[in-house]
């Protein structure tokens, strides 16, 4: 089983509160929950505006694959947030043997 796993940061500037940060957050997860078959959440747990950070991880039996996957997410994030910009992506391939 081979883990792709990746820690985006994104900075939501327009946020002037906690409502705004989560009306942009939820919208990213719910559109990349449609669009690919990941697993992604909010993993910040700071309550901080206009910084928030999101976990993703995928699973395949190929780490060719699981590269792939998590780089396509990343893109749409970056492609599709309106609000807001990535400042940091952190990205693991784990390899777990039985």
């Amino acid at each position: 089983m081979i883990l792709g796993t990746a820690q985006l940061t994104l900075h939501i500037p327009e946020a002037q509160s906690l409502k705004d940060r989560r009306r942009v957050v939820k919208s990213i997860v719910q559109r990349v929950r449609n669009r690919f078959d990941v697993a992604i959440a909010d993993v910040d747990d700071r309550p901080q505006w206009q910084i928030a950070t999101l976990g993703v991880v995928a699973v395949a039996n190929s780490g060719t694959h699981v590269e792939t996957v998590v780089q396509q997410v990343i893109n749409f994030i970056e492609q599709n947030l309106t609000t807001g910009y990535l400042t940091d992506v952190r990205t693991e391939v784990v390899h777990l043997d039985s």
